[in-house]
């Protein structure tokens, strides 16, 4: 079966930098979306960039020209690097998949809604202090 595994998750002091990674196996086709979500303590998952299987990408307004998501297909790996991160960066962050569809493209909205993804890693934390 599918599985995620996340890695790269830390402290860090607002301003630096950190690099997420989500190591996938267990399928064979290389057109699902991928996606980067993000759940802090008393709110809902939202979602923070995703990347569909042709390649667009849509980031979620407030992580916009900070953030970067990119895939490794060859490699069936996907990665977040978060520069310039804000004390409202801090949350839990999970890595997506969706196998719901062999479509390769998919609307923005879609790459950024938890309701379009069917599996989960198991997240890694993400501290920013101010």
């Amino acid at each position: 079966q599918v599985q995620l595994v996340e890695s790269g998750g830390g402290s860090v002091q607002a301003g630096g930098s950190l690099r997420l990674s989500c190591a996938a196996s267990g399928y064979t086709y290389s057109g699902y979306s991928m996606g980067w979500f993000r759940q802090a303590p008393g709110k809902e998952r939202e979602g923070v960039a995703g990347i569909d299987g042709n390649g667009a990408i849509s980031y979620a307004d407030s992580v916009k020209d900070r953030f970067t998501i990119s895939r490794d297909n060859a490699k069936k790996t996907f990665s977040l690097q978060m520069n310039s991160l804000k004390s409202e960066d801090t949350a839990m962050y999970y890595c997506a998949i969706s196998t719901l569809t062999q479509r390769p493209d998919r609307d923005w909205w879609q790459l950024l809604s938890p309701y379009e993804y069917n599996h989960w890693g198991q997240g890694t934390q993400v501290t920013v202090s101010s």
